[in-house]
């Protein structure tokens, strides 16, 4: 049924200063922009949706929509970041790059399947670009990782914490 990701859409701040970010440093093509000037239900509105192309044929889309008050707050990566693959070799050369145009930037992390630097857009998400290693595969294969075990794991060990919380020890 479901055969791959179209596109993941995103507040922005500011459109062209989006599409810097997105097209002119990370180097997607800025594939579409949508003009809506009415809602579904009908109700006026300018919004521009713009649409970036990644090289599997999918979409990083974004929202720009005055009219409508959004709350950009700073987050943590474990709430929200946006990864994108891209090669070994372009880690580095990103990661300067970044550091050159006064990005916040990070890295670069090895997380074992991954080697990854991090970036925050103009809107405060962070991207993270991220490198496969040799074991990725392994890493992610289902039959080799014991993932559902982990996850049971996981959820038996947070059910105890939790019973330990309301007991009192």
């Amino acid at each position: 049924m479901i055969r791959k990701l179209h596109h993941s859409a995103y507040r922005c701040r500011d459109s062209e200063e989006t599409r810097r970010f997105y097209e002119d440093f990370l180097g997607l093509t800025l594939a579409h922009t949508l003009h809506i000037t009415q809602t579904q239900t009908g109700r006026g509105t300018a919004v521009l949706h713009t649409f970036y192309q990644l090289a599997d044929g999918s979409f990083l889309a974004f929202f720009e929509a005055p009219d409508m008050p959004f709350e950009f707050k700073s987050q943590h990566d474990f709430d929200l970041h946006l990864a994108l693959e891209v090669d070994e070799k372009d880690l580095g050369l990103m990661l300067q790059q970044g550091r050159a145009r006064g990005i916040r930037t990070r890295g670069i992390s090895d997380h074992g399947m991954i080697r990854s630097v991090y970036f925050e857009d103009p809107n405060g998400y962070v991207v993270e670009l991220a490198a496969k290693q040799p074991i990725h595969a392994a890493s992610m294969d289902p039959a080799l990782n014991g993932a559902r075990t982990e996850l049971r794991r996981w959820q038996r060990m947070k059910q105890q914490a939790c019973a330990r919380r309301m007991s009192g020890t």
